[in-house]
Formats: C-alpha cells, sequence, structure tokens
C-alpha cells in the first residue's frame, strides 16, 4: 500500500466534498445545535430546577443516580452550579459523539453511493490505485473532516460552557477536563473510524447518496443507548468508561478496515455498476 497514492484519492474527495452542499450542510448545521444551542439550555436548567414539575425531578433524579466520586465534586456548591456542573460535564457529554458519528457518515455515504451518481465512479476504478488505497483514501477524507469538525465543535462547545462558568462560578472555568479530552481525543477518532468503515462498505452496494445516508442512520443506535442509559443512571460518563469504550472502539476498527480491504473489490463494484 502506498500512502502517497491513497492521498491522491482523498485530495479529489476534498475537492467534491467543498463543492458539494448536500454534504457540507449537515456536518455544519448539527455541530452548530449541538455546540451552541446545547450550552444555552444549559442556563435554561437552573432555572427550571427551581420550578415545580417534571423538569426539577428528573434533574433530582439524574444527580441521585451519579458515582459517589462525582456527588463528592458537588460538595459546597449551591443547586444552580451543581446543575451546570453535572450537565455541561456528564450529561451532555455523549450527545457530543453524534458530532463525529454524524459528520463521518455523511462524508463517507457520499465516497462511492455519490460517485455513482455523478458518474465519476467507472473513472475512478480504473485508475492503476490497489484496492486498499482506494479504500484508505476514502477513510482518510472521511476521518480527517470528522475531526476537524469535532475538534472545533469542541472548541466552541468549550468556550461557550467556560463563559458561563466563569460567571456562575466566580471565575472557574470546567473544561476542559479529563472525561472531555479522552471523549474527544479518544472516542471520536475511534467512534468515526469505525463508522467510516462500515458506512464505505455500505455506499459501495447501494445505489445512490441518500439511500446509503438513510441506512447509515442505524449507526447511531449504539449513541441513542448511551444516551437514555445515562438520563436513567444505569451509566456515566466517566474515565473508567471512555477508556473501556475507546478500546472496544479500537477492535472494532481494526476488525472493521480489515474486513473493508478484504471485500473492497473492484471488479464487483463494476460488475453491479453494468
Amino acid at each position: 500500500m502506498r500512502l502517497n497514492k491513497a492521498l491522491l484519492v482523498f485530495k479529489k474527495d476534498w475537492r467534491e466534498i467543498r463543492r458539494n452542499w448536500q454534504v457540507i450542510l449537515p456536518i455544519i448545521i448539527v455541530p452548530l445545535l449541538l455546540s451552541v444551542l446545547l450550552p444555552i439550555f444549559i442556563m435554561l436548567m437552573p432555572a427550571l430546577s427551581d420550578m415545580p414539575g417534571s423538569a426539577s425531578e428528573d434533574l433530582s433524579l439524574l444527580i441521585e443516580n451519579l458515582p459517589t466520586h462525582i456527588k463528592d465534586e458537588l460538595i459546597g456548591i449551591s443547586n444552580k452550579q451543581a446543575s451546570i456542573y453535572v450537565i455541561s460535564l456528564y450529561f451532555f457529554a455523549p450527545f457530543f459523539l453524534i458530532i463525529p458519528l454524524m459528520a463521518s457518515s455523511v462524508i463517507a455515504s457520499d465516497s462511492f453511493a455519490g460517485e455513482k451518481e455523478r458518474k465519476t465512479v467507472e473513472a475512478l476504478l480504473a485508475t492503476p490505485l490497489s484496492d486498499s488505497e482506494l479504500f484508505l483514501g476514502k477513510t482518510l477524507v472521511s476521518f480527517i473532516t470528522s475531526m476537524m469538525v469535532t475538534i472545533i465543535s469542541f472548541i466552541i462547545y468549550s468556550t461557550v460552557v467556560n463563559t458561563i462558568s466563569f460567571l456562575v462560578f466566580d471565575g472557574k472555568l470546567l473544561l476542559p477536563n479529563l472525561v472531555w479530552i479522552l471523549l474527544v481525543f479518544g472516542v471520536a477518532p475511534t467512534l468515526a473510524l469505525a463508522s467510516i468503515g462500515l458506512t464505505v462498505l455500505i455506499s459501495v452496494r447501494v445505489k445512490g447518496f441518500r439511500e446509503a445516508q438513510q441506512i447509515s442512520v442505524v449507526l447511531i443506535l449504539p449513541i441513542l443507548m448511551l444516551i437514555f442509559g445515562q438520563i436513567f443512571g444505569a451509566i456515566i460518563f466517566g474515565p473508567i468508561l471512555i477508556s473501556m469504550l475507546i478500546i472496544v472502539l479500537g477492535v472494532i476498527d481494526l476488525l472493521t478496515f480489515k474486513l473493508g480491504v478484504k471485500l473492497f473489490n473492484r471488479e464487483e463494484i463494476l460488475s453491479r455498476l453494468s
């Protein structure tokens, strides 16, 4: 496998992405919603916690279900401060994983299915590149772009959260901390790679970009399970859980890439087009 040849595929796809608003809009709008609107919601939650009803009860239940070591972090702070602390650092952590998953799956869906719609896949498959070089090039463009979006979103989220915490915690900044560093630089890249490998395999076998994107939406189900698991107190996004998740996703990445290279066969793809 020659990395310089794979980079040629990366550069070609990068030029395509910059011109394709069908791909660009989702990977701009969704991260902005999650990195800007969620922190704004943080400011509203403490106000809701002082009101009678399900909002305050749900928040109290969430805090009660926290592990002892996290409850110890809340000792000596007000209910308003505890609400902001728990929601911004722990409750929203699994929501943030939607960003690398969504960005990588959208771009990967366009990697081959989009080329079929643009009638450019035949020319690509006719190039003197090996199957593994083509697969790696497609993976790189999705991975690098999704990580750029994730890191920028994290910077925006941290800026908004720290602005809130600076005012509420008398100058204290909440981010970055160990949980979010592991999340952004550990879970996000391994999750993106797993999503990319599976989505590229899907996009090879479907007719168009929309079909590939619709099928790849099922990849968000594990993230939803993590979100609901945390809401009901079954799990909490601490360093130990995140480290275990990184290891599991790393194994999936290796298996997916090996399987992808093995199953990626240009003769079969060309036969499907004929």
